[in-house]
């Protein structure tokens, strides 16, 4: 297999490239361009990327789609320390490289850090650490990112734990963290000669989403005389992150609320990105809200969670039939790593805080073991026993990641067709 220089060699990094403008700006531009010709918007899909199984079935859905791709890699899946995942930012584009060369993926793959700020990242709160701790983190995290090759940046400085619970930082100093994370990536960026990068922002500490209109336009104004001051009038983010209805517990998106907001966004010139996308009820109305793209992760974790269940019952089967001698055990192991990594515990509600994972009723304990695996994926003990459980199932004839990949790509297939992004790299020719 031939390595490759770049993530991809699309017609649209290309294209980008020489027109030195950054190539998320110029695929949503181009993007609304087509729509405006065709009178069907498309809505951009990111994928969380919490397992290489996850980052396989992408692309694999992606190619079959023929659409583009993008990854958002939060600092605690791939960061300096290796996050949950084991990777680096620079080891997390090699393997997106190796992955989609390993199926001839000739598409756009675009490579974005989510969630880059102070705290949001579980070390910094479960540490306790300071502000100008986590600032420094933070900025490390973004220079790793950037000589790795990432197209965007999400500044997220929206989370402060010095505050009382409940509090909300003041919209100007949320935009001073910003302009600060954003001032120290673009120097870094053109100290190393590095081409331009995108930057999505976000306003609100539930991971940046929006809920209020005036604290919105506030912000978009603030941020843009706060860049022009610091000399950095060119950079402008393509991303906004808003709130349209859909959170951690609820599913239901919000068009009336999306279309407010991506409206006010476009006159700044800006596209709104949704988070918490997951199971969501009506993916359709994302792009007939103008909705400019959305983020799916925990999704895909159920899911390959779900299919691991299959495998071990069809493991259970082959052992009474005496055609398996060691069973793995796989989905005991993954509840006993989740509980031991302790990650679940931020997930918990008021009255379940102080109980242990198994003292809590049996759907609260799944789901939180399901959105929990995405934590352990990596860890050694996982690892074995998964691969146990594939090669008890492979000597009884049976192709164990091919049912797991297709599990994971039926629900990326879902958002493919949803969001209008099928066959868009065809389509995308029409206005390059």
């Amino acid at each position: 297999m031939f390595p490759r220089e770049t993530v991809d060699t699309s017609p649209i990094r290309e294209k980008a490239q020489k027109a030195g403008v950054p190539v998320c700006d110029f695929l949503m531009r181009k993007m609304q361009e087509l729509a405006g010709l065709e009178g069907k918007p498309q809505t951009l899909l990111a994928v969380c990327p919490n397992s290489r199984t996850v980052i396989r079935a992408a692309l694999r859905a992606a190619k079959r789609a023929r659409a583009p791709v993008k990854f958002a890699a939060t600092l605690n899946q791939v960061d300096i320390d290796r996050g949950y995942t084991g990777l680096t930012q620079g080891e997390f584009v090699e393997l997106v490289k190796q992955e989609a060369e390993a199926i001839h993926f000739e598409g756009l793959i675009i490579i974005a850090l989510d969630h880059g700020g102070p705290w949001v990242k579980d070390r910094h709160t479960i540490e306790g650490w300071d502000l100008k701790t986590c600032m420094d983190w933070v900025k490390r995290s973004f220079e790793a990112a950037i000589d790795a090759g990432y197209d965007l940046l999400h500044v997220d400085p929206t989370v402060d734990r010095t505050l009382p619970p409940g509090t909300t930082l003041p919209v100007e100093t949320v935009i001073e963290r910003t302009v600060e994370l954003i001032e120290h990536a673009e120097n870094h960026r053109k100290k190393r000669g590095l081409p331009p990068i995108s930057y999505e922002v976000g306003t609100e500490e539930v991971h940046g989403g929006l809920a209020d209109l005036g604290v919105f336009e506030r912000f978009l104004a603030g941020l843009k005389d706060a860049l022009k001051a610091r000399g950095l009038e060119g950079v402008w983010p393509i991303f906004v992150v808003g709130k349209v209805g859909t959170d951690l517990h609820t599913t239901l998106f919000d068009p009336q609320v999306a279309r407010v907001l991506s409206e006010k966004a476009r006159s700044y010139g800006s596209f709104i990105k949704g988070h918490y996308t997951d199971y969501v009820e009506n993916p359709e109305d994302y792009p007939k809200s103008g909705m400019g793209a959305a983020n799916v992760g925990p999704e895909f974790t159920e899911e390959e969670y779900n299919a691991l269940a299959e495998l071990a019952h069809i493991e259970e089967e082959l052992f009474a039939r005496k055609l398996v001698v060691e069973k793995s055990e796989i989905l005991e192991v993954l509840t006993q790593e989740v509980r031991k990594s302790g990650r679940w515990k931020k997930w918990l509600l008021p009255e379940e805080m102080g109980k242990d994972l198994l003292e809590l009723p049996r759907e609260r304990k799944m789901w939180l073991v399901k959105t929990g695996c995405r934590y352990i994926w990596a860890q050694p003990e996982v690892v074995a026993k998964r691969a146990l459980l594939y090669e008890n199932l492979k000597r009884n004839g049976y192709f164990p990641e091919d049912i797991v990949l297709t599990a994971i790509e039926r629900a990326l297939d879902k958002y493919f067709r949803a969001f209008n992004l099928v066959d868009l790299d065809l389509r995308l020719q029409k206005v390059l």
